[in-house]
C-alpha cells in the first residue's frame, strides 16, 4: 500500500513539475539564446579580431582592447554621465514609482482598472523613436511646441544645442516612460499586504498618511531593496535609446549625453572594431557584478532578511 501510494505520489509530482518546466520553457530559452551563449564570446575581448582571419585565428592582444574605455580623454565624462544619471534613475524613479503604486492603490479598483492603470502604462509601450520625435514636437527649435507657445519665438531656445537643460530632460523623460511600468511591481507588492492590519490601523484611529508610513513602506521595504539591487547591477549600463534616439545625437550634446554605450556604438559604427566594444560589455559586466555583490553585502549586514542572497 505504502509503495503504491508513493508511486501514485511521484507519477503527481512529475506530472506537475513538467507542467511547470513547459511554463518556464520559454524563459529559459529567453535566458540561454541571449545571456549565457553569448559568453562563450567573451575571448574577443582579448584579441586583435580581423575580419580577414576571423575569430579564432586573430591574435591575442591582452588587456590592449581595455584601454579604449580609459586612454582618451572622453573617459572621465562617460563614465560620469552614466552613473550619475543611472543613480538619478534608481532615487527618484524608486520614489516616483512607489508613489504612484500607492496612489494608484488609493484609487480603488474601477479608477485603476478602468483609465489611470493604462495611462501610465502606456509610455513604456512606446519605442525610443517614437518617444524622440514627441520630446522632438515639444523641444524643436522652429516648430516645437514649448517654443512657439509657451516661451514665444522672441524668447526661443534651441534646446538641442543648449547641453545646460539636457540632465533635467533625459530625467523626466526616463520617468516619464519607466515610472509607470515599474510602479506595476510595487502595486502587486502593496496588493499582497494583508487588508486586515489596514483595518485594524483604521480602527486605531491611523489615517490615510499614517497607514502609508507605518504599513505600506515598511511592508514594500523588502520588494523595493531587491528592485534597487537588480538596478545597481546594471549601473555601469545605460539605455541606449534614452542617450542616442531622444537628444537626436546631436554633436554639441555630446559632454551630457554620451555615456559608455552610446560611445562604444559611436567606436563601433567609425571604427568597426568588434573587439574593443566587447572588452567595453566585459567590463560593464564584471563591474555590475562586483556592484551587486557589494552592495547585497551591505544590506545583509543591515538586513538579512531583504538580502538577495
Amino acid at each position: 500500500m505504502v509503495i503504491y501510494m508513493t508511486k501514485k505520489r511521484n507519477k503527481k509530482f512529475n506530472k506537475n513539475t513538467l507542467s511547470l518546466f513547459l511554463i518556464a520553457l520559454p524563459g529559459c530559452l529567453y535566458l540561454l539564446i541571449n545571456n549565457y551563449i553569448p559568453i562563450m564570446g567573451i575571448f574577443v575581448a582579448f584579441k586583435n579580431y580581423s575580419y580577414a582571419k576571423g575569430i579564432w585565428d586573430s591574435p591575442w592582444c591582452g588587456f590592449s582592447n581595455f584601454k579604449f574605455l580609459f586612454i582618451t580623454n572622453d573617459a572621465w565624462t562617460i563614465t560620469r554621465n552614466t552613473l550619475l544619471y543611472n543613480l538619478a534613475f534608481i532615487v527618484l524613479g524608486t520614489i516616483m514609482s512607489v508613489f504612484l503604486a500607492i496612489l494608484l492603490h488609493e484609487l480603488g479598483e474601477q479608477l485603476r482598472g478602468k483609465f489611470f492603470q493604462s495611462t501610465l502604462l502606456f509610455p513604456h509601450l512606446l519605442s525610443w523613436v517614437v518617444t524622440a520625435y514627441l520630446v522632438y514636437a515639444l523641444l524643436g527649435s522652429s516648430n516645437g511646441f514649448v517654443n512657439n507657445t509657451l516661451l514665444g519665438k522672441d524668447n526661443a531656445i534651441d534646446w538641442y544645442s543648449a547641453k545646460a537643460y539636457w540632465p533635467v530632460i533625459l530625467v523626466l523623460v526616463y520617468l516619464w516612460k519607466n515610472a509607470g511600468y515599474t510602479a506595476i511591481v510595487y502595486m502587486a507588492g502593496i496588493a499582497g499586504i494583508d487588508k486586515e492590519i489596514f483595518e485594524a490601523a483604521q480602527i486605531d484611529g491611523a489615517g490615510k498618511v499614517k497607514q502609508i508610513f507605518s504599513i505600506t513602506l515598511p511592508m514594500l521595504r523588502p520588494t523595493v531593496i531587491i528592485m534597487t539591487l537588480m538596478s545597481i547591477g546594471r549601473i555601469f549600463y545605460s539605455d541606449f535609446g534614452l542617450f542616442y534616439q531622444v537628444p537626436m545625437n546631436s554633436g554639441a550634446l555630446f559632454q551630457v549625453t554620451q555615456t559608455i554605450d552610446t560611445y562604444v556604438y559611436r567606436g563601433l559604427m567609425e571604427q568597426g572594431n568588434i573587439a574593443m566594444s566587447s572588452a567595453a560589455g566585459v567590463y560593464q559586466s564584471m563591474v555590475g557584478f562586483v556592484l551587486v555583490v557589494l552592495a547585497n553585502f551591505i544590506v545583509k549586514k543591515k538586513d538579512p532578511e531583504n538580502a538577495l542572497f
